[in-house]
């Protein structure tokens, strides 16, 4: 099932994990509904400014999934809201800054990336349909001393945070 132009419903759901320990990793009607719109309304629109393929490393997580990967059932991800994805070749933070000027978002994590380090890490964007509960909220997440993650925000583009 085509849930854009260039994204399929197989690629949101896919999971090794699912496969390996024999999980249903399918959305139901709504959760579906939420990963069109998001396809369509940030996945896609990714994909046609870089003229890249955007690669989805997480989409749907049911909610068993999520808790066996050590996330949160309560995760975006399992409402079919959230997909964590990368350009290869191009740099994480360019395509998170991208996002954050051009499309409208609930939540925007440049995940893990370094600075000077171009492809590490990668981004996660969630979308809400109801449209006032997009918040439009930038953060970095970063690994702390101890070994937690901390997710601070992003006030202007990742690229400001680390001009010298």
């Amino acid at each position: 099932m085509k849930l854009s132009k260039n994204f399929s419903l197989a690629e949101l759901v896919k999971s090794q994990t699912a496969e390996r320990m024999g999980l249903n990793n399918s959305p139901n009607e709504d959760q579906t509904e939420n990963l069109r719109l998001l396809c369509e309304r940030v996945l896609q629109p990714v994909r046609d400014h870089f003229d890249d393929v955007v690669t989805i490393s997480s989409g749907f997580r049911d909610p068993i999934l999520s808790r066996k990967i050590g996330s949160s059932d309560k995760s975006q991800h399992c409402r079919g809201q959230a997909a964590d994805f990368e350009i290869f070749g191009t740099p994480n933070n360019e395509v998170a800054d991208w996002i954050k000027e051009n499309l409208m978002f609930d939540q925007l994590i440049l995940e893990y990336w370094t600075p000077g380090e171009p492809n590490s890490g990668w981004v996660h964007c969630s979308y809400n349909k109801d449209i006032n509960l997009n918040r439009k909220e930038y953060l970095m997440a970063i690994k702390n001393e101890s070994g937690k993650t901390d997710y601070k925000p992003v006030l202007g583009l990742s690229t400001d945070r680390y001009a010298k």
